[in-house]
């Protein structure tokens, strides 16, 4: 049986790959045995066939799919430097039906083997898939662009954004666009504020040699919360196609600038010291392995951004994420104007309501005021919630059905991913100038003392 797509792991050996990609990829074949794919691995150290494929049989447990290591069994190992264009041309050529080209390896990788495809032919529908972050700042992002755009065309550019799984952004949008309660108050006449948070209970787990270089703005506002944000506040898309979507969250992310153009009065930043999470102790920061103190590494950071059209003008969005904290949250929350009148002869000062979008396991809770079972006259609050499930998949499993089916729905486009550059850009300038004081936190702790609680 020839495959429809052959998925070429560029960085097979790596922790992405062995931790991410495989584990999903089992999952998916689980799920979907019907798929015809072929898998080859390449990398720079010196693995054997044999050493790759205990490797993928390992991953492929870890999500209790081992039996489904027999559809790709006869998977192969090629031992390469991407940013040879031989040694790409190579790859390409043992590809059966559609190669899809991934690229778990950092990003300055990924860039020199995209300028090294330009000396190779490459198959019509290959497909190129990149992880964040995509470029360094705005320039790099367009330069890279400009790269890409000569390869193949936009469509088959995968900018891999594992937040934006087809559960948990659907889940969103369903809510949003299907409810004639929802949709025509979705906008600055009724909704106050949003805040969309990603606080994690984890420290840097080892992975001192790519966030200290980029830290919590860089790591998860500008790649990830920013495309949240997008489909929490695009325009109605025609239709959920490629095209129509990607091009609602390019234009919300167009008219979004940091809130009132100051940086550092809309900005935080701050750094955990040493503390404890659920028994287990964290060192400082500065203290963790390969970290410099020099670079002046956030391990929180808080920007407040704004849309600026009709829809939203005045609704301050606040993006917040971090490491070491003492709840992991991962949350949209939309609060609602309060009401205009109360009538006389209520009791209790009624809270604005809310909405809060939980992010895996995807929840929605709706806290409102209600009568009070003791006292029909007494306003107290209630939680409505909703489970909107986990998702069939894995948020991987959901990046590589996307690949593998050639469908860019929920990949970054290019013209989005400049934009998320463009409105941090401000912030960055201005904590790089120090007009941004690093605040601390210890370790276990919800926020450093003085943040606002969301």
């Amino acid at each position: 049986m020839t495959a429809d797509t052959t998925l070429i792991i560029l960085g097979a050996s790596g922790d992405l790959t062995a931790r991410l990609l495989l584990p999903a990829l089992g999952q998916l074949l689980a799920r979907e045995p019907e798929r015809r794919v072929r898998l080859h691995g390449a990398g720079v150290d010196d693995w054997s066939d044999d050493r790759w494929r205990d490797r993928v049989r390992e991953s492929f447990a870890t999500t209790d799919s081992a039996a489904a290591f027999e559809a790709i069994a006869e998977t192969a190992y090629s031992r390469a430097d991407i940013t040879r264009p031989e040694d790409l041309q190579a790859l390409l050529d043992r590809a059966e039906g559609r190669p899809a080209l991934y690229f778990a390896v950092p990003p300055a990788v990924a860039a020199a083997a995209c300028t090294a495809l330009s000396s190779v032919k490459i198959p019509e529908g290959t497909i190129l898939a990149l992880e964040k972050p995509f470029g360094s700042d705005a320039a790099t992002a367009t330069e890279l662009n400009e790269t890409l755009a000569h390869l193949v065309p936009e469509e088959q550019v995968f900018r891999v954004d594992h937040f934006l799984g087809r559960s948990t952004v659907l889940n969103l949008l369903g809510v949003r666009f299907a409810n004639r309660l929802v949709e025509p108050v979705w906008s600055a006449d009724d909704i106050a504020s949003i805040v969309i948070q990603y606080d994690e209970s984890l420290g840097l787990e080892g992975r001192a040699g790519y966030y200290d270089h980029a830290g919590a703005l860089i790591d998860m506002i500008q790649s990830h919360l920013l495309q949240v944000m997008a489909f929490a506040t695009m325009e109605p898309p025609a239709s959920l196609d490629e095209r129509d979507l990607r091009a609602a969250t390019a234009a919300v992310l167009r008219a979004t600038a940091i809130w009132n153009d100051d940086p550092a009065a809309s900005s935080r930043r701050a750094r955990y010291t040493a503390g404890e999470i659920e028994g287990r102790h964290f060192p400082s920061y500065v203290d963790e392995p390969g970290v410099d103190p020099a670079r002046d590494t956030e391990t929180l950071a808080e920007v407040t951004v704004e849309v600026r059209n009709a829809r939203w003008q005045g609704v301050p969005i606040t993006l917040r994420s971090g490491k070491a904290l003492g709840h992991a949250d991962a949350e949209v929350i939309v609060r609602f104007h309060p009401v205009r009148h109360l009538p006389q002869g209520f009791r209790g000062d009624p809270d604005p309501t809310i909405l809060r979008f939980s992010l895996g396991p995807d929840t929605m809770t709706l806290e409102m005021n209600v009568n009070s079972g003791a006292d029909p006259f007494e306003l107290e609050r209630a939680d409505l919630v909703a489970d909107l499930g986990e998702g069939a998949l894995k948020a991987y499993a959901e990046v590589l059905s996307g690949i593998l089916d050639g469908d860019a729905m929920l990949s970054v486009r290019g013209d989005a991913a400049v934009e998320c550059w463009r409105i941090v850009q401000p912030v960055l300038d201005a904590w790089r100038a120090g007009e941004v004081p690093m605040d601390e936190y210890p370790a276990g702790v919800s926020s450093p003392e003085g943040w606002p609680q969301h």
